[in-house]
């Protein structure tokens, strides 16, 4: 059906149309391949450049033709040009005497070939645009799923323990600042997305809800993250000390952006959840290890910290550069803030 329309067009729009079509879909089709490294595609651009080299040929031969008439031809068309002429002039005579209008037989204007040609590649270009943009305007239809967005608290009421703790974080800024395009990178499992990302503006506990504790959880599926910023007066040098009081083991300092920091390992608890009658929610049982770096939330560590936590169900865990590498990305997107 195309090949019957395009055979219908005048020579002067047909072929310069072929020629804009074939030059755009071969060069594309070169560069596509090119950039693939598809030697298929290639020849298949090939096939397209030769066909408008062709029509290229066509066409300038054409214009030779018309520019520059054969001898004979042009004996010829004088000769018809003169009698058709004697003709004409008896013919309008005739007419003009009898008040006719001109026949068919009235020579008429031909059409400008140049013209023709800029307004089919005028028309082409049109269609390219339309094609070029239609994508980007039209809804697209792409059914790949996308990393999950922070949802929680973003517009709960924060409990009176953030009013009273100058310029606190919420549960929300932990989550936008944890849940980053590369965090799955920064896990060593790059081809994962994050499955749920949620922030929470809570207390610590056992601290009848003056200490503010936010945090953060970003789910794949392997590792789960897990962000919480703790805002009480306890320096890490004390909070060492704490822990290695409490049997802690596995405890390593370190430094991370010139603030006093630690890694410890802990179990995550398993709760079970019943709805008949006696049921309890209490832990039943330990769940999966977990490896925490905790770091002041300032270099003076003048009190508080931030716990930057990895776990998986599998009970594997990540290297602790892992959890450097993670830390270093996320804490300067959170401005330093004192204990309270």
């Amino acid at each position: 059906m195309l090949g019957f329309l395009l055979r219908l067009l005048p020579f002067w729009v047909r072929e310069p149309l072929l020629i804009a079509i074939g030059s755009v879909l071969g060069v594309r089709i070169m560069y596509l391949a090119v950039r693939d490294h598809d030697w298929g595609a290639a020849g298949l651009g090939v096939v397209f450049l030769v066909f408008t080299a062709i029509r290229v040929h066509a066409v300038v031969r054409a214009l030779r033709a018309r520019r520059n008439p054969s001898p004979a031809a042009s004996a010829d068309e004088a000769a018809a040009s003169t009698y058709g002429a004697a003709v004409g002039a008896t013919r309008t005579q005739a007419q003009a005497q009898v008040g006719q209008r001109p026949g068919p037989g009235t020579a008429e204007k031909e059409p400008n070939a140049w013209g023709q040609a800029v307004a089919a590649v005028a028309v082409f270009g049109a269609l390219a645009a339309a094609l070029w943009l239609a994508p980007k305007v039209l809804p697209s239809d792409d059914s790949t799923p996308q990393p999950a967005s922070c949802s929680g608290g973003a517009h709960d009421e924060l409990p009176s323990a953030y009013a009273k703790t100058p310029r606190a974080v919420t549960g929300d800024e932990l989550c936008q600042a944890l849940n980053r395009p590369d965090l799955a990178q920064l896990l060593r499992t790059p081809g994962e997305r994050a499955s749920t990302a949620s922030g929470t503006s809570s207390t610590a506990p056992l601290t009848d809800g003056k200490v503010a504790r936010p945090e953060a959880e970003v789910r794949f599926d392997t590792y789960t993250v897990n962000l919480s910023a703790t805002y009480n007066e306890l320096s890490t040098a004390q909070y060492v000390n704490l822990m290695k009081i409490g049997g802690e083991r596995e405890i390593k300092t370190e430094t991370v952006l010139g603030r006093p920091a630690v890694f410890s390992s802990d179990h995550t608890m398993k709760f079970q959840i019943s709805l008949g009658s006696g049921g309890s929610g209490v832990p039943v049982e330990q769940g999966p290890p977990a490896r925490t770096l905790s770091v002041a939330l300032d270099e003076k560590d003048r009190g508080g910290y931030y716990d930057f936590t990895v776990w998986s169900t599998s009970g594997a865990l990540p290297d602790d550069s892992v959890l450097l590498d993670i830390a270093e990305k996320v804490l300067p997107t959170l401005p330093e803030r004192g204990a309270r």
